[in-house]
């Protein structure tokens, strides 16, 4: 029997160290790890792993295996944890700094309705497991909205009896190995989450490829897009920091989804504005996606200003100014500080534009580049005259975009 565990044992460890250096996907890597066991004689019924994650909006990544084949992968939202998490084995087990758990299903019922659920369905054995991936303090308070970097597995079977001592000994010593990989697997979908939340999902990407020498760049022709928001420094005497930064993320939140469901690229936030790109494969493609998110824009952020004023919040409105171009695109800075962003004469017409809301009492700028270029909404354009911009060889016409009823 001894031989038979380091076998199953073995076998499995070498199947997971395989596909950690593959960089197999996490979701992919413990199908595999399921697999490998019911391969190996352990009578699994479903897995279930939950892990921490390091995104704004997720607060962690799940996935339930079960044996005919079904595979659900699960996000979980950062928010204060739902009653039925509250009620569950795992927040149990973290809330009594328990490394395992397990309940015989068959002995009769459960204090947990899950296991209760899972007993109805045929279940005859539950096993939890907690990987840590760091050193628990035991003086650290418990915090559910804040748990422990690591991974929470929960193994169970409808086998007679449930799980035998072999079976959790494969199990048991299989974990670590499979810890170390998920680790890394996690660390690795956190590089690629946090780059693309703070460089944007284009840059980030282009980051983590390995484009990250000072001055390497890519010669692009793309449509340009500043935002900014109008008498912010007086707004920002008259109200609360805190007030202050909650109309930032509702503003910018209507943007940044506009721009991205318009397939642009936020590229930074600068103070009360941001700079976005439209980087497509024509440049009338980029023309037109640039302008469907102006059109976008303009209906959001009116509803935006409704809504906060219904509310009796403070509101204030913006500046939009949209030129196209040649850029480059990629690595700017110091040695040890870079960002990825674009230059170019280009990007210093754009905020020439920007700069020119107020002489021209619009809103909304756009350059006779991007008009020229633009196959769709060029009837939307009407002119407002053509002037010399500083650092532009030659008169430039401007235009508005005009709505039915402006």
């Amino acid at each position: 029997m001894a031989d038979c565990v380091e076998q199953s044992v073995r076998v499995i460890s070498d199947r997971l160290l395989q596909q950690g250096l593959d960089g197999t996907r996490r979701e992919d890597l413990l199908v595999d790890y399921c697999d490998a066991l019911t391969e190996q004689s352990v009578p699994l019924l479903r897995l279930h792993v939950a892990q921490r994650a390091l995104h704004p909006e997720i607060g962690g990544l799940g996935l339930i295996w079960w044996r005919e084949g079904t595979v659900v992968e699960e996000s979980y939202p950062r928010s204060n944890p739902d009653e039925q998490w509250q009620v569950s084995p795992l927040f149990y087990m973290l809330q009594n700094r328990m490394l395992s758990y397990r309940e015989r299903l068959s002995d009769g019922p459960s204090r947990f309705t899950y296991l209760n659920d899972m007993r109805r369905m045929g279940a005859t054995d539950y096993y939890a497991r907690t990987l840590p991936f760091e050193r628990i303090d035991p003086d650290r308070a418990f915090d559910p909205q804040q748990p422990p970097e690591g991974a929470q597995l929960t193994f169970t079977t409808d086998a007679a009896g449930g799980f035998t001592d072999t079976h959790l000994e494969v199990i048991d010593r299989t974990l670590p190995v499979l810890g170390v990989v998920l680790k890394a697997a996690a660390h690795r979908r956190m590089a690629y989450d946090l780059l693309a939340v703070y460089l944007g999902r284009d840059a980030g990407q282009r980051v983590i490829s390995g484009e990250i020498q000072r001055g390497s760049s890519t010669e692009i022709t793309a449509a340009i897009m500043i935002f900014d928001l109008e008498d912010f420094t007086s707004l920002s005497e008259r109200i609360d920091g805190k007030v202050l930064v909650d109309l930032l993320n509702d503003y910018f939140g209507v943007v940044v989804k506009v721009i991205e469901q318009a397939g642009g690229h936020v590229l930074k936030f600068v103070g009360d504005g941001l700079l976005a790109m439209f980087d497509f494969p024509t440049e009338s493609e980029a023309a037109d996606a640039a302008l469907a998110a102006a059109h976008m824009l303009i209906d959001e952020m009116a509803a935006k200003m409704a809504a906060r004023t219904a509310a009796g919040l403070p509101v204030t409105t913006y500046t939009l100014a949209l030129h196209a171009g040649d850029l480059l695109y990629g690595n700017i800075g110091g040695d040890r500080r870079l960002d990825f962003t674009v230059i170019g004469p280009s990007v210093n017409l754009t905020a020439r534009l920007s700069g020119m809301h107020r002489s021209l009492g619009r809103r909304v700028i756009v350059s006779d580049r991007v008009r020229d270029a633009a196959r769709a909404r060029r009837g939307d354009l009407v002119s407002l005259g053509r002037y010399m911009l500083r650092g532009a060889a030659d008169p430039m016409e401007l235009f508005t975009i005009h709505r039915p009823g402006d």
